[in-house]
């Protein structure tokens, strides 16, 4: 056996010199009380807002009238549901980049039938009134011609700015069917809080699948006008906030840079600057692919590579490297 080294004599030595008492457990629980002091205080300070959420119960409680206008809007097919196209109908072709259409390529593979699922559907779950519960059997016995003959002429005067202009108590006398009765029946079940439980799966008791309601609260100015008080629309750079202008998620700025630009949240109705507009999210999605498609074959562009030769930042950052003389990096040869 080798004689031990003296280090491992050392560490056999008895020691002698001075010592201290030493408690970790009073150590530890003073380093977990600041911590956790800290942690509180920052999280008060500097923590997310905690918005109550925005429910069917909430919409037709503040804006009834909104709710009311948008179940005829449902009926009638005329909702921005009912005309968006992929993935959830054929009411529209969607998004297009130029004459590229991609969501039209998807198709329709989550079906929404927003006349049915929002309205008459939500409706059948529950025993209504009677005068909701006829209605609703004088619909469903009708032709879908004679259903979207009454729900198209009701919501033509219910949004005729010279007549109604949204208002229910003056539309005029017409040929409106059941449709007046069975919004008013919608918008009596959301006030009672029955159709947020209903309107994401009927017959489901527990259900992680929100489409129906996001996309229901998006036909109306409810949802819009609550993104709009907490500061978090498109032009106010919204994509990358928490609510009421908190920091919030970064990494999005740079696409919601392009959505600040005049072009793509333009208010014309004609010509490029509508069309650019209305198909912001697939052009400014290509703008950042071709960004993110430049970075990744930046060493292979001739040129583009050479920049840091050009414009040597790289020795002002590492100039010590370079003060002691260090040999530099191989120049590469440009095809």
């Amino acid at each position: 056996m080798s004689a031990p080294t003296r280090q491992q004599q050392l560490e056999r030595e008895h020691w002698s010199g001075p010592v201290r008492r030493y408690d970790i457990l009073k150590e530890g629980t003073i380093a977990l009380s600041v911590v956790a002091v800290l942690v509180v205080a920052l999280a008060a300070i500097f923590s997310s807002p905690d918005d109550p959420p925005l429910t069917l119960q909430s919409w037709a409680t503040s804006a009834p009238a909104d709710l009311y206008a948008v179940t005829v809007a449902e009926l009638a097919g005329t909702s921005e549901s009912a005309t968006y196209g992929p993935p959830y109908n054929q009411g529209g072709d969607g998004v297009a980049l130029g004459p590229l259409k991609p969501q039209r390529w998807a198709g329709v593979h989550q079906p929404v039938d927003p006349p049915n699922d929002f309205v008459v559907k939500p409706l059948e779950t529950q025993q209504q009134p009677a005068d909701v519960a006829d209605a609703l059997s004088t619909w469903t016995s009708a032709t879908p011609d004679q259903q979207v003959a009454w729900a198209t002429a009701y919501d033509t005067a219910l949004n005729d700015p010279a007549g109604a202009d949204g208002d229910a108590s003056q539309v005029p006398d017409g040929d409106y069917g059941p449709v007046p009765t069975m919004a008013a029946g919608l918008v009596a079940m959301a006030g009672s809080g029955a159709l947020d439980g209903i309107l994401p799966a009927p017959g489901q008791f527990y259900s992680t699948d929100n489409t129906n309601q996001i996309l229901f609260l998006g036909d109306g100015g409810y949802l819009d006008d609550a993104a709009t008080a907490a500061h978090l629309q498109g032009n106010e750079w919204g994509m990358m906030n928490e609510t009421g202008s908190f920091p919030g998620q970064e990494w999005l700025q740079p696409f919601s840079f392009w959505y600040q630009l005049p072009i793509f949240n333009s208010d014309a109705t004609t010509g490029p600057a509508a069309t650019l507009t209305a198909n912001a999210d697939i052009y400014i999605f290509a703008i950042i692919a071709v960004m993110m498609l430049v970075l990744i074959l930046l060493p292979f562009i001739p040129g583009v590579r050479s920049i840091p030769r050009w414009i040597p930042l790289h020795r002002l950052i590492w100039r010590d490297y370079y003060a002691r003389g260090r040999p530099a990096a191989t120049k590469p040869t440009e095809p």
